[in-house]
């Protein structure tokens, strides 16, 4: 299992998760190219370990794990994982 950031960090990215990530798996990060373009974080599926620690850093609840995407939020994960795929 993975977490996911879904659409309340749209037009946010605080990226409090990003300092809180022990695997730096949440991207792009401030200091990144591509943080003032990017509509919002995404979390790498492939580098996330589950450790929580980003659900509990984010101030707009952002994030849930995988299997508890809400219902409307689903194409969300797809969003994370498609992040990673395109090349920067």
């Amino acid at each position: 299992m993975t977490y996911v950031i879904n659409e309340p960090c749209i037009g946010e990215k605080d990226a409090s998760c990003t300092e809180v990530c022990p695997v730096d798996c949440i991207h792009p990060t401030p200091a990144e190219p591509g943080f003032e373009e990017a509509e919002q974080l995404y979390i790498d599926p492939e580098e996330c370990i589950d450790c929580d620690a980003c659900v509990e850093a984010c101030p707009v609840d952002a994030i849930t794990a995988e299997d508890s995407v809400p219902a409307q939020w689903q194409k969300y994960i797809a969003i994370n994982a498609d992040y990673y795929k395109d090349p920067k």
